[in-house]
């Protein structure tokens, strides 16, 4: 069992920046491949980005490709979301999921993940 809290959300104009953590309880955080998903109101969740247990691959929706970059920290349990250039799109509570699995695999599905964060809020102003 493990349990993500995710931090870093806010209040941001367009073209800032923010950095969203995720913090896993457990020791074997290195075996579990993680995610970042989105979901604004009225609309349905959707995929931001997911990384490798080892770290070394990853990936990104076409909308943050270039803006966003996932990266992980397996000595600190964490999982990191640097988002820049933000847009108003962007405006949507940020989950982190996580879910057992070999190293080099990345997730990029909601129903292939096992566990959640409560999500953080983040709100670009125009």
């Amino acid at each position: 069992q493990v349990q993500l809290v995710e931090s870093g959300g806010g209040l941001v104009q367009a073209g800032g920046s923010l950095r969203l953590s995720c913090a896993a309880s457990g020791r074997t955080f290195s075996s579990y491949a993680m995610g970042w998903f989105r979901q604004a109101p009225g609309k349905e969740r959707e995929f931001v980005a997911a990384i490798s247990g080892s770290g070394g691959r990853t990936s990104y929706a076409d909308s943050v490709k270039g803006r966003f970059t996932i990266s992980r920290d397996n000595a600190k349990n964490t999982v990191y979301l640097q988002m820049n250039s933000l847009k108003s799109e962007d405006t949507a509570a940020y989950y982190c999921a996580g879910v057992t699995s070999p190293g080099y695999i990345v997730v990029v599905v909601p129903r292939g993940y096992a566990y959640w964060g409560q999500g953080t809020q983040v709100t670009v102003s125009s």
